[in-house]
């Protein structure tokens, strides 16, 4: 599992700056999305609350659309981040913004969430994520590659269930529409990763 990972950071590091060569209309946009229950929590809640949430990550322009609606918590919410990376069913580290996602609906049980960060800015991550990784680049191309993995999931704090109430590991929409993104996005980012390699053994 370290050893996909680590592939996988490695091929969106590559994403990160060269992608930033290609035209708007080259975009990449990989679109991701989680069911969200207390029995996916770890340890599991008696939760009734439930919730939706879709992920988009634009390789071009290094953003990450994060939208989310949610009701039946137990309690009014008190923080919703992405956790990272930790295989399905295992808990991570909050790589996002702390204490919760930017203007996210704080003390209701219900509600909705839709807003678009930059990817590329400090502000966007939890400044412990940042300085495990490294650097600001090296934190996004963590989390991309983490949830590319399906190694990152996302979750609804309350003041029942403090560590978590409701959550959901992000995986890839499984919608006709988004498939061939997705999978056009995953060639364009194994063919950056063979033109980087096939660079460094002509230059060697």
């Amino acid at each position: 599992m370290k050893t996909k990972v680590l592939g996988l950071v490695a091929i969106c590091a590559i994403a990160a700056t060269s992608f930033a060569a290609l035209t708007t209309s080259e975009a990449a946009t990989l679109t991701f999305d989680a069911s969200l229950s207390g029995a996916n929590e770890n340890p599991a809640t008696a939760s009734p609350g439930t919730g939706f949430a879709i992920v988009t990550l634009d390789t071009v322009l290094l953003t990450m659309e994060v939208n989310v609606t949610f009701s039946g918590l137990l309690a009014g919410d008190t923080a919703s981040h992405i956790h990272c990376c930790v295989a399905p069913g295992g808990n991570a580290g909050v790589a996002t913004t702390t204490p919760t996602f930017t203007g996210f609906p704080s003390g209701v049980t219900a509600g909705s969430y839709d807003h678009v960060f930059d990817m590329t800015l400090a502000s966007s991550y939890n400044p412990a994520f940042v300085t495990a990784e490294g650097s600001v680049a090296n934190a996004e191309a963590a989390l991309f590659a983490g949830i590319l993995a399906g190694d990152a999931y996302l979750n609804i704090h309350t003041t029942v269930n403090p560590s978590g109430e409701i959550r959901g590991f992000l995986a890839p929409t499984p919608l006709p529409a988004a498939l061939p993104l997705f999978a056009s996005g995953l060639g364009a980012l194994g063919l950056l990763a063979r033109r980087r390699k096939q660079k460094a053994s002509a230059t060697a």
